[in-house]
């Protein structure tokens, strides 16, 4: 069962990212206000349920959220910046989306750069701990999904509609076939070398 909140008497947003470890494609983070009663059975860390799941948990956190907004960062800032910074900055982006300002921010992972003067707490693994995290997790990845589906009509060699821009054998292969695209991250080893590849069915 995942916590309502980490600090009780405030307005927290949980931020979280997707499209770290991908090799095309810009890097989404959101941003979710909860209400403190808000209750749903389904919602975890996106990474585990369905794609059907996400949507449909998607329309439920837009509709209910007291506040939700979703930031993003081009491949080409994030060859400029790195992609650690590029996430905390996506995640900037959100929280400056948001029509609430929350008085304190939950992040999932264990790096973060603070946020003007808002009080923050990096949580391990917080997809999996907080709803508002896990909210923030599943609009992340919806909505990039979404933008990676369009870029797969526009560039189809890559399979970017199965792989969301992720180091696969078909995505690697494409790129040694076909070359990059203005998509493609040119700080990161595309073709391979060794470096994680992730095998989606």
């Amino acid at each position: 069962m995942l916590l309502p909140y980490l600090n009780k008497d405030m307005i927290e947003a949980g931020c979280d990212e997707a499209g770290r470890g991908c090799l095309a494609g810009a890097v989404y983070a959101a941003a979710v206000i909860l209400p403190q009663d808000f209750h749903n059975e389904l919602l975890n860390d996106s990474k585990q349920l369905t794609e059907r799941q996400r949507y449909a948990l998607r329309e439920v956190i837009e509709r209910e959220a007291i506040a939700w907004a979703v930031g993003t960062v081009s491949p080409q800032e994030i060859d400029k910046i790195n992609i650690l910074n590029a996430s905390i900055l996506a995640m900037h982006r959100a929280v400056d989306g948001l029509q609430v300002r929350p008085e304190a921010l939950i992040i999932d992972g264990n790096r973060f750069k603070p946020y003007h003067d808002l009080p923050h707490t990096t949580v391990v693994k917080g997809d999996g701990k907080y709803l508002s995290i896990a909210a923030a997790s599943i609009l992340a990845k919806t909505y990039r999904d979404d933008y990676m589906n369009k870029l797969h009509e526009e560039y189809p060699h890559y399979d970017w509609k199965g792989n969301k821009g992720y180091p696969t054998k078909k995505h690697r292969e494409g790129i040694r076939l076909h070359g990059t695209t203005p998509y493609h991250r040119m700080s990161f080893n595309l073709l391979g070398d060794g470096q994680l590849e992730l095998n989606f069915i």
